[in-house]
């Protein structure tokens, strides 16, 4: 029997891919010199690595992640859950996930949740079969049932973009409640006391509401009109809520939103009803996302340290996948209010 050159991308026994011991033969070198040289490089001399990456690059040999991952008991693969990939108010915090985790060595698979518990909880049961190394959520998991899956799993579980003193194990984010406070008691301050409110359904943007509506209560503004509107949130909902809002209170002077996309429909609305924001209706927004400056007028907004949220989520999870010792298991990240030219 003739033996097949390793460099040969023809037939190969099995499933015809390219072998570990196919690049030891090219490298003139051990198979678990190989596997050294791409595991824990540090093992192996200078020399000995260039000799066996020469040979990957022209065998063109992919390791076997998952064979690895059973030998180590680790994956290298962190998933994380968002409730929608359409979103931009998340992009910020998946870009710092996924870049902060491909320096410690991990590699992020992402899963899109909705905003419903059961379809969260389904992918909860495939990610936890599949043994990742982390897992990160969007929010809080406020399921029962998923969150038993979870603290039995053993898993590495990061909630982010909320707060709640009964984390599942680490969390990362921000007090929804707190940030409608502080958005009312700045337009309270700004001199505006007929608003009205604009918000999705999800879970998060109604803790906003709930903070809003409270702090303008305790000034005696009771009664907030609310529109609300699916999640993820469009401009053409935006649109839509302030024609209805006016229709329905037309003495409204300020308009808050659940998003900054709700909140460019809703200046592009009230342009097209002819009116000047903010000197006949304000409007705020959220998420400071990148539009919200060159909007016309610039969005008055609250901005999320997304970048910092992923970050944290990542050192959470790499720090407990490797056993490094860190201190507390919850940061509030916080939050800013921008103010511009719209409220």
């Amino acid at each position: 029997m003739t033996d097949t050159p390793a460099g040969n991308r023809g037939a190969r026994r099995g499933s015809g891919g390219i072998t570990l011991d196919d690049v030891a033969r090219l490298a003139g070198v051990s198979a678990i010199t190989v596997s050294r040289a791409l595991n824990t490089p540090e093992r192996v001399s200078p020399d000995t690595r260039e000799k066996v990456r020469l040979a990957v690059e022209h065998t063109g040999y992919v390791p076997n992640l998952l064979a690895g991952g059973l030998a180590s008991n680790r994956s290298r693969l962190v998933a994380a859950l968002v409730p929608t990939i359409a979103g931009p108010v998340f992009l910020e915090t998946i870009e710092a996930l996924t870049d902060a985790l491909a320096r410690r060595g991990y590699q992020l698979m992402l899963g899109q949740s909705g905003y419903g518990e059961s379809r969260e909880d389904a992918l909860i049961d495939a990610i936890v079969g599949r043994r990742p190394d982390g897992i990160v959520l969007t929010g809080i998991m406020r399921s029962e049932g998923g969150r038993r899956r979870l603290l039995a799993s053993g898993i590495p579980v990061v909630e982010t973009w909320d707060l709640t003193p009964t984390p599942v194990d680490m969390l990362v984010g921000f007090s929804h409640e707190q940030v409608g406070e502080v958005a009312a008691r700045f337009l309270m301050d700004k001199g505006y006391r007929r608003p009205a409110v604009v918000t999705g359904d999800d879970h998060r943007a109604i803790q906003r509401r709930t903070g809003f509506e409270r702090a303008f209560a305790e000034r005696g503004i009771h009664g907030v009109p609310v529109f609300t509107v699916p999640a993820p949130t469009t401009l053409g909902s935006g649109r839509e809520a302030l024609r209805a809002l006016r229709l329905a209170h037309p003495e409204l002077d300020v308009l808050a939103c659940s998003s900054d996309v709700l909140a460019h429909g809703a200046i592009v609305e009230a342009h097209a009803e002819g009116l000047s924001v903010p000197r006949d209706i304000a409007v705020m927004g959220f998420g400071d996302l990148a539009f919200a400056r060159d909007a016309h007028p610039a969005i008055t907004t609250v901005r999320i340290d997304g970048t910092g949220i992923g970050r944290q989520a990542a050192a959470f999870i790499a720090d407990r996948a490797e056993g490094r010792a860190f201190g507390q298991k919850v940061v509030d990240i916080g939050f800013s209010l921008v103010e511009r030219a719209s409220a």
